[in-house]
């Protein structure tokens, strides 16, 4: 077993679990096997064209990452820090008073959400990654609020900033959503430090956390009354999740996140679940090197769906909407890797086909359902689109 890049921690953990399956029976290996690998991963992508057409609505952005729907405009962050309020494709408002980011390889400005009671509620909720105030080569990802004020954010209230700072700009995440009770879910990367921070539970990073509106801890989170934890903390052993849904059926926070090499995965984060990274893994390094001969371990969640190869996903929805019935049971899910919008159909939570949209529409970042039940894609290099199902 190839475990030499691992910390001594992870070695201990990963050698006394491993003893442990030793000893079990065949039988009761067998009751608690994963599910098999057809189970988790399609690996045909059918191409289809159900005739949408794509409508420009937010034009000459870089690296659209989170976008909102407010105030009957588009409301649009770009990972170089600019933030844009958008009323007609070529017409935007420059948006004052939000921090300078620390804009390093994959850090920048990344995800945006609004209150889900944001009538009576108006706060903006950002993800970004933030300088270390005490060293301007370093940094971390940090999630904050404020309220729009005409063209200005006011009111400004930073509810969590991740600690382990590093001069790395590898794997911030992130994104936002909310649950039916108002608590926020967010997700920060492992930060590219694999060895030492997912499955250290006293460390940021590889991590999904929860916390109330205002920045507080919720007192039923996994970790809240463990001494030395991150109390944020909701599930752990996460690579870099750059896709997040609350599912309206099952009630769930799922993510996607970025794998190795063929270890993209889809999660349902669940409270305190240990979701592997790095001890066990479907991918492998990009060389083609395996850093782990593990792909399933006693006490770490298996994913509910992996693609092979690895698609790079980045932004997810589930479709609601009455405007795309094809798309009904769907998730949505963007492709940077290989520049198109794959659906996943799903029965139950078993993925069953995958289509893929848009072929060579670009390097897609992000997709939301809005308010009028359109779904809008988010393209490097180009804006947001519109679908218009004809």
């Amino acid at each position: 077993m190839y475990l030499r890049n691992f910390s001594v921690p992870t070695l201990l953990f990963a050698f006394f679990l491993t003893a442990s399956c030793n000893e079990k029976s065949q039988s009761q290996q067998q009751e608690t096997a994963a599910p098999t690998t057809e189970a988790l991963t399609i690996s045909e992508v059918i191409d289809t064209d159900y005739g949408y057409e794509l409508d420009l609505v937010a034009g000459d952005l870089e690296i659209p990452w989170g976008m909102v729907f407010v105030n009957e405009g588009i409301l649009v962050g770009d990972k170089n820090g600019s933030i844009w309020m958008y009323t007609e494709p070529t017409v935007r408002t420059a948006i004052k008073g939000f921090p300078k980011v620390w804009s390093k390889g994959q850090g920048g400005l990344l995800d945006i959400e609004l209150d889900p009671n944001y009538a009576e509620e108006p706060w903006i909720y950002f993800s970004y990654a933030k300088q270390d105030p005490a060293n301007e080569d370093q940094g971390h990802t940090a999630i904050s609020r404020a309220k729009l004020n005409g063209d200005t954010l006011i009111d400004w209230q930073e509810l969590y900033y991740g600690e382990e700072v590093s001069d790395k700009g590898h794997h911030f995440g992130s994104r936002l959503e909310f649950d039916d009770d108002g608590l926020l879910y967010f997700s920060i990367g492992d930060r590219g430090d694999r060895d030492n921070n997912p499955q250290d539970i006293t460390r940021d990073a590889g991590k999904v956390y929860r916390i109330n509106k205002d920045g507080s801890i919720p007192t039923d989170n996994p970790f809240a009354s463990q001494e030395g934890a991150k109390k944020a903390i909701f599930s752990y052993g996460h690579r870099n999740a750059q896709g997040m849904i609350f599912h309206p059926t099952f009630k769930e926070i799922w993510v996607h996140e970025h794998g190795p090499q063929g270890g993209d995965e889809i999660n349902v984060s669940e409270k305190g679940k240990n979701f592997g990274w790095p001890v066990i893994s479907y991918g492998v390094n990009y060389d083609g090197s395996s850093f782990t001969e593990l792909s399933e371990m006693e006490g770490m969640e298996q994913p509910l769906y992996y693609w092979v190869p690895s698609i790079a996903p980045s932004g997810m929805q589930w479709v609601t909407s009455a405007k795309y019935p094809e798309l009904q049971n769907t998730l949505l899910v963007g492709s940077l890797k290989f520049q198109y919008l794959e659906a996943l159909h799903f029965e139950g939570k078993r993925v069953v086909k995958r289509e893929r949209i848009f072929k060579d529409v670009g390097r897609l970042r992000n997709v939301r359902q809005g308010p009028d039940g359109f779904i809008y894609i988010a393209v490097e290099g180009q804006g947001i689109y519109k679908v218009l199902s004809l």
